[in-house]
């Protein structure tokens, strides 16, 4: 399994538990963990995003210490571009997974625009 480390404050915690999911399945040594600040510029025949939860997507500890609405902002903004960068890194499969209830930012990928 490779690693490209934590990345993201507060969410190192997220990325171990991520890597401990996938160890010892088969592959394992092919696939990369990494957070998703990291995934820019990359590119994989498929992608998993996991804990796409509330709470986590975006993490409720950057949320909390929000010193005003401007970075609050800023930070939810950040954290959709990051999800949007991290699913666009998939050539070929794009799996998300969460526990209910979902992160808000996946109703962008099941909301209809027709």
């Amino acid at each position: 399994m490779r690693n490209r480390g934590s990345g993201q404050p507060g969410g190192g915690e997220h990325i171990t538990r991520a890597r401990a999911a996938i160890a010892g399945l088969t592959g394992d040594d092919e696939m990369t963990t990494a957070p998703m600040s990291l995934a820019k510029g990359l590119e994989f025949r498929a992608v998993v995003v996991m804990a796409c939860d509330e709470g986590i997507l975006p993490l409720d500890e950057r949320v909390a210490d929000a010193a005003d609405e401007a970075e609050l902002d800023d930070i939810y903004e950040t954290e959709r571009r990051l999800l949007y960068v991290a699913c666009t890194r998939a050539r070929e499969h794009l799996l998300l997974t969460g526990v209910t209830p979902t992160s808000e930012y996946l109703a962008d990928f099941t909301s209809s625009t027709g």
